[in-house]
């Protein structure tokens, strides 16, 4: 091969080699475009999950406030009533004991 030859092969080759890197370049430029579509849209995203993980929190914060609360109550309630219950059989206790009382003392006089 001559010189001649070698420099129109190159030549030849230049437009395609141009049009080559051209679309790489444009193929970058586009990747790059949406690479920075997709990091905008993963921000978004991020930000809605966690105003949503925000908004459950608060709610199941505020449900387990009412259910202590409730539960609470219920306490304070059965409490209540155990001693209630508690008064009622003492109360019945004293008056058997009162009777039975009365009753030996009527035994032992006779």
């Amino acid at each position: 091969m001559t010189r001649d030859q070698l420099l129109i092969f190159a030549l030849a080759s230049v437009p395609t080699m141009l049009t080559v890197l051209i679309g790489i370049l444009i193929n970058n430029s586009r990747l790059n475009d949406l690479m920075s579509r997709l990091s905008d849209m993963d921000r978004g995203l991020n930000a809605r999950i966690d105003d949503v993980d925000r908004g459950l929190n608060a709610r199941i914060d505020d449900v387990d406030r009412g259910l202590n609360s409730r539960i609470d109550d219920l306490r304070h309630h059965m409490d209540t009533r155990f001693d209630d219950m508690r008064a009622m059989w003492q109360a019945d206790l004293r008056r058997v004991e009162e009777v039975l009382d009365a009753r030996l003392k009527h035994l032992e006089e006779r």
